[in-house]
């Protein structure tokens, strides 16, 4: 994985080693909100990589500080597949494997990790 992050706004996204990583800073209950701010950073930021054909494994971490938030995995989930669709890959029904997880962390925010799979 290379070290140079892009960044804009609370979106930042790095590429290396076939695996793209997606950071969102901060949390909110609407799942709706990540999909347009998401799509913006890779509209006006992100010069890495075009998406490929294949099948490719998904990993999603939603990270929290203190009490859960009450927000739905799978509505989190289809919205980020959607904002990162066109990027990280052609369609989302090319993923393959899909790991959506809630943990405790650091800091409050999302993780995303795209890799191809053979």
């Amino acid at each position: 994985m290379t070290e140079t992050w892009t960044q804009h706004g609370k979106v930042r996204a790095r590429e290396g080693d076939g695996v793209l990583e997606v950071s969102v800073d901060g949390l909110t209950t609407q799942a709706k909100y990540y999909k347009p701010l998401i799509y913006e950073f890779f509209r006006k930021a992100w010069r890495g990589s075009r998406p490929a054909w294949g099948e490719y494994a998904v990993e999603i971490a939603m990270e929290y500080v203190g009490e859960p938030p009450w927000l739905d995995l799978d509505n989190l989930a289809k919205a980020l597949l959607d904002a990162i669709k066109g990027y990280a890959f052609h369609d989302d029904a090319q993923v393959a494997r899909l790991l959506v997880e809630r943990k405790p962390g650091e800091r409050e925010r999302i993780t995303i990790l795209v890799r191809r799979l053979s």
